[in-house]
């Protein structure tokens, strides 16, 4: 990590939740984030849309270090993450503190990654016993209050096997809910539902953005876009192209590339350019 990246982030002053500066991430020759920079505020519902490979979700996991960022840094509640500031230079943490860093951030991703041997409950509860060293009664009574939250209170016994994919969606919403995170991450959460499941999965997330919760939300869902984000992020080929207010960026894009990419989803009101 370079001397002016452990700089810009030192000099953040009054700092978003979460804060990118300058990232860019490679698989072997093939670039897929070029300087992405990004500040997403407590509270705020930020969607992040563009076409497939265009580093959406490789920017999502670089935030909680799934991915390791080639240059540029992420910062979550004013740490660096997966680095120390030292002086000027930033230097790698062990795993058991970027593991620490991870409970700031909670993830959905597209296919649940439910355990299928566990039921809902033993689902919930196991990183936050395991992981936090949480006591168990307490921890079980925050899991049916958050399975109450997403409509599966009577599903605590379940196994995963057993519910519909727009439930198991649910369920794995209410695990990362459990770790009582500062940030919730979202990968396409709705991207493998049958469409009649989409809605269950939205309404969750409506709830959660209206209860205050930040959250960074990759998709394709335009309309929870116009509807619940504060922030809309276009991206395109490793890049920020546009972002700005869900008025500006989905229904009167300022760059023709944002135009195309609404169109190509047969968004009736994406404007053509004048």
């Amino acid at each position: 990590m370079s001397t002016s990246t452990a700089s810009s982030v030192t000099q953040a002053g009054d700092a978003p939740i979460v804060r990118i500066v300058d990232l860019h991430k490679s698989f072997g020759h093939l670039e897929v984030l070029k300087s992405v920079n990004l500040d997403v505020y407590p509270g705020q519902v930020v969607t992040i849309l563009g076409r497939s490979g265009s580093g959406k979700s490789t920017m999502l996991r670089c935030i909680n270090h799934l991915e390791k960022p080639n240059s540029g840094a992420v910062m979550v509640c004013g740490e660096v993450v997966g680095y120390q500031v030292k002086g000027n230079r930033l230097h790698e943490l062990r795993l058991r503190d970027i593991a620490r860093q991870r409970k700031l951030t909670g993830m959905v991703f597209q296919s649940y990654n439910l355990f299928p041997h566990m039921t809902v409950m033993e689902n919930l509860m196991e990183a936050p016993q395991r992981v936090l060293g949480r006591n168990g009664a307490e921890v079980r009574e925050e899991a049916l209050r958050l399975l109450d939250s997403v409509g599966l209170a009577d599903k605590a016994d379940a196994y995963p096997g057993t519910l519909s994919g727009g439930q198991q969606q649910r369920v794995a919403i209410a695990r990362a809910l459990v770790m009582n995170p500062r940030v919730m991450l979202f990968d396409e959460p709705t991207s493998a539902l049958d469409p009649e499941l989409v809605g269950e999965v939205l309404e969750v997330m409506k709830s959660l953005a209206r209860s205050g919760m930040t959250m960074i939300v990759v998709t394709h869902e335009i309309g929870f876009a116009r509807q619940v984000a504060d922030e809309v992020v276009f991206m395109a080929e490793g890049r920020v192209v546009e972002q700005g207010p869900p008025s500006q960026v989905i229904d009167a894009p300022r760059e023709e590339a944002t135009r195309t990419f609404l169109r190509s989803l047969g968004q009736r009101n994406a404007p053509t350019a004048t």
